[in-house]
């Protein structure tokens, strides 16, 4: 993964012995002021272990080998209880932050677009007391507009201050929060908030009139609308009976209601917290119940893995808070006095594409010590940044490279290097505001690529993390100082992590050198199951003989000799593209199979790309006939070579895919047409004709390299 330069023979022989003797130079003074030994020593040790000899006996972490860890705080057992704990230990330093806008203006693009562009202010921040009597004053207002304990409440609103302030009144008076993507299509909402029959949902303005106002006729269960952000302009189409408020008029009756009898609603551990709604294979979303202490469990887990973790860390707030990942972080960094400033994917970076050229993102302001990720943000930040260097002049980007491939020497050895990081890499590491510490990705694969490149320009350490919605987030997460790629950590000190026989896939417990098979998480941070599913629930979760419960996850690992998960594969047809979003590949299949023009197909999607390719046997009549009608003329091998062809296949192909309702990112964008037959003869498919994705995917290697512009020999 080293970086090419072109620099002259003979001057780089001359660099690399200076390298050597600064490296020699500067040695004793390092080993004996840095911590960096200590990091290099605990880097090799090992970090899970089975808990028994036996095959597929569960790995545990070393720090939670005899009991696993379920509560942050003594005592602390509900989410209500953890929130008064920090309340009361740091009730008056900074919790939640956000920008003011100074000023809005519209500018007109040399397209003719025009693009909304904000200049913004300071962050302006509320205390943990601040927010504790927001949350306190909001829930009794909900009690009076007739909300009751352990009844369902929706949440369909952009990350920011107000959501965090909502979830904890929720959490307090125990209602069920019921917890929608701001992103969702019209009907995706409508499922959600019917089947989770609540009469009150809270919103902002924006989406109250961008979403909700076209799908509110269809929930007829709904009353209350609340809206975070102030009185939205008239709206006439309003159905009758669906009053519209503001949270601050909500807190205001709040602040008068009489809460005498406040002490009988509070949660028990076993009570559910959040109703999570994620995608499932049949596109149709899924609430996970979450419980209270589900969620405890899974952020006392990752609370662990995050050194020195207190009240100097801030923390950027900017993915959903929908999403699991963004709401554990919070959480986390809630229970322990952190500062969380708000953002926005628009208004992150100077870049952004809502900041007005000249004024400052929200990591330049805020300067954050933590910050979560996806892998598409991370990989966005590692195109702009290398598209930089290859306009530099010929030294300074050859500098670049040789500082950044010494870098990448070092710090696989464990070393660090201060010289490069503060004069080679400190204009990069602005890009994050230049105080992060760590950076942890998750909700989908990184690269090795561009986590060794975030590790090298922004000085930290990337961790990545492995978790579903259906363990409370929490599985594992690497430990800082372990730099390798690839891996996802030792599992966290509140669950336990097995391997599961897959014989179809031919994954096995018993494989040399390393374990394989379907990862099962096991933890009481393992949720309650699906919401009205009870089908569904049976068939993900289980319980062992000694009452552990265990989710089944349908990924595939291996566990290396340290302890440390790595997932190779996926045992159910469902991917996550690169941007986040599910594609189930059996639904795309299903919807272009009975093409007069297919045979057969195989829809690949890659967790690093995003898009969907496809591998498809031509009916050879139909595109023959079609070849002629486009005058394409050769023999049956050429009309499949030819990328002409191909295109003409993925029109018919795109137009199917539209009638059959697919989403944009679902329908294949490149194909390969293979002129030879699936048969089981071939080892493609089965005896039944049903894909043997594994195979398929060996066999058409060099093609999906080429599809997704990979360099092929």
């Amino acid at each position: 993964m080293k970086l090419k330069h072109n620099i002259n023979p003979i001057l780089l022989q001359f660099i690399n012995f200076i390298i050597l003797v600064y490296t020699v130079v500067t040695y004793i003074p390092w080993y004996i002021f840095s911590g960096s030994r200590q990091a290099i020593a605990k880097a090799k040790q090992v970090k899970a272990k089975p808990v028994n000899n036996k095959p597929g006996g569960a790995y545990r972490s070393v720090n939670s080998l005899h009991c696993l860890a379920s509560v942050l705080y003594p005592g602390c057992d509900t989410l209500d209880k953890v929130f008064k704990y920090a309340k009361t230990k740091f009730k008056d330093k900074k919790l939640l932050g956000t920008r003011e806008i100074l000023k809005e203006e519209d500018e007109i693009q040399p397209s003719g677009k025009v693009f909304k562009k904000v200049i913004l202010g300071k962050y302006t921040w509320l205390s943990y007391e601040d927010v504790y009597v927001k949350a306190v004053n909001f829930g009794n207002g909900l009690a009076v507009l007739g909300q009751q304990p352990k009844t369902n409440i929706a949440i369909f609103c952009e990350t920011r201050a107000e959501w965090m302030i909502a979830a904890q009144a929720c959490f307090m008076c125990n209602y069920q929060l019921v917890t929608l993507y701001a992103t969702l299509g019209g009907a995706a909402i409508v499922h959600g908030l019917n089947e989770t029959e609540v009469t009150t949902i809270i919103t902002s303005k924006e989406l109250m009139q961008t979403k909700l106002k076209e799908i509110v006729s269809q929930v007829p269960l709904l009353r209350h609308i609340i809206t975070v952000d102030g009185k939205p302009t008239t709206w006439s189409e309003f159905p009758k009976g669906v009053i519209v408020h503001t949270m601050a008029s909500v807190q205001a009756m709040g602040a008068k209601a009489d809460t005498g009898n406040k002490q009988q609603a509070r949660p028990v551990p076993s009570d559910i917290a959040v109703i999570m709604y994620t995608s499932g294979s049949t596109g149709i979303p899924k609430g996970v119940m979450i419980s209270h202490c589900n969620i405890i469990a899974g952020i006392t887990g990752m609370a662990e893995r995050i050194p020195n973790l207190g009240e100097k860390d801030i923390y950027i707030g900017y993915l959903p808070l929908a999403h699991v990942l963004e709401l554990s972080a919070e959480l986390v960094c809630l229970s322990h006095g952190c500062r969380i400033g708000y953002s926005s994917p628009q208004t992150l970076a100077d870049q952004s594409s809502k900041i007005k050229k000249g004024s400052k993102g929200d990591v330049t302001t805020l300067k954050p010590t933590l910050m979560a990720a996806v892998p598409e943000i991370m990989d966005r930040i590692y195109k702009n940044v290398m598209n930089k260097v290859n306009e530099m002049t010929s030294f300074q980007r050859n500098l670049f490279i040789l500082a950044y491939n010494y870098k990448m020497e070092q710090i696989s050895k464990g070393y660090t290097t201060p010289l490069c990081d503060s004069l080679i890499f400190r204009k990069v590491r602005m890009l994050l505001g230049g105080k992060i510490r760590i950076l942890l990705c998750g909700g989908a694969p990184l690269s090795a690529a561009t986590q060794r490149f975030m590790n090298i320009c922004f000085c930290c350490p990337v961790g990545q993390g492995y978790g579903l919605t259906e363990s409370a987030g929490a599985g594992t997460i690497t430990e800082v100082w372990d730099y390798t790629t690839g891996r996802v950590g030792a599992p966290l000190v509140c669950c336990e992590i097995k391997l599961m026989n897959w014989e179809e896939g031919g994954y096995y417990n018993t494989d040399k050198p390393y374990p394989r098979g379907e990862i099962l998480i096991g933890g009481q941070n393992v949720t309650v199951g699906y919401y009205k599913n009870e089908g569904r629930t049976k068939k993900d979760f289980t319980i062992d003989e000694n009452g552990q419960r265990w989710l089944h996850t349908g990924d595939i690992g291996e566990f290396h000799q340290d302890g440390c998960l790595k997932i190779i594969d996926r045992k159910k047809d469902l991917v996550k593209l690169q941007a986040g979003e599910y594609v189930s590949l059996g639904k795309v299949e299903a919807a272009l199979k009975n093409l007069p023009l297919v045979d057969n197909i195989c829809a690949y999607a890659s967790s690093f790309h995003s898009y969907v390719i496809g591998f498809v046997v031509p009916n050879q009549k139909e595109l023959v006939e079609l070849a002629r009608k486009k005058g394409f003329k050769g023999t049956w091998e050429e009309i499949c070579n030819s990328p002409e062809m191909e295109k003409e296949v993925l029109k018919v192909l795109a137009e199917a895919a539209m009638a059959a309702n697919l989403e944009k990112f679902e329908i294949p964008v490149k194909i390969r047409l293979s002129p030879d037959p699936w048969t089981p003869e071939t080892g493609l498919v089965t005896d039944a004709f049903k894909l043997k994705r594994k195979e398929l995917t060996a066999y058409y290697q060099q093609d999906i390299d080429r599809m997704y512009g990979k360099n092929v020999k």
